[in-house]
């Protein structure tokens, strides 16, 4: 069961993340759970994001991010996979700049209305799901408006540093013996990649 887990979770973070003006392989650190099991396993992820290379000070900076489409496999490790819920995606407000404002526009058979806001010092979209295995989808577009400070870069990236602390999070819930089984994942970009560069002056 432990290997399903992992085969089913590997399959499903496969799901895009947005990154850089030149593309960029995230590699996800991530942690599954699921029957007392615990497992451990990396995923590559290509990035794409686009913000200006320079901006007055205190001028408006815009980020986008833009995840690609993708599909919920309907089979992983010989179990089915019923559907993926409670996707958390977190970037941190960039250093030498002020949160304005952040949305989500787009996207397609998520299961639910995302939602978008600022929680401390992370921008978190949420997709509540659920989003039945075998089913196309596409994450919303992510734009965030910053305000520049005075002096230095602005730099975006991905949220999480650890386990404990993570960037993406979600659920799965797979069948085995005629049993729905729920699968939380935990993960991190390690390496953490700039994804955008944005020089104020």
């Amino acid at each position: 069961m432990k290997t399903a887990v992992v085969t089913a979770l590997a399959l499903l973070l496969a799901t895009s993340v947005p990154a850089s003006a030149a593309p960029a392989a995230v590699t996800y650190k991530l942690r599954a759970t699921a029957l007392g099991q615990t497992a451990e396993f990396l995923l590559d992820q290509p990035l794409d994001a686009t913000a200006p290379t320079t901006v007055a000070p205190g001028g408006t900076v815009t980020a986008v991010i833009d995840p690609a489409p993708n599909q919920v496999p309907a089979q992983a490790g010989g179990y089915t996979v019923r559907d993926i819920k409670t996707i958390t995606l977190k970037l941190p407000v960039p250093a030498n700049s002020t949160f304005q404002s952040a949305t989500a526009t787009g996207g397609a058979g998520l299961g639910g209305t995302p939602t978008i806001a600022l929680s401390g010092s992370d921008v978190v979209l949420k997709v509540p799901g659920p989003i039945k295995g075998g089913a196309n989808f596409e994450l919303p577009t992510i734009t965030l408006t910053l305000q520049a400070a005075t002096t230095g870069t602005i730099t975006t990236q991905l949220g999480g540093t650890s386990y404990t602390t993570p960037g993406l999070t979600f659920t799965a819930t797979i069948t085995a013996l005629g049993f729905p089984i729920s699968a939380p994942a935990t993960g991190y970009p390690d390496p953490n990649p700039v994804l955008t560069t944005t020089t104020i002056g």
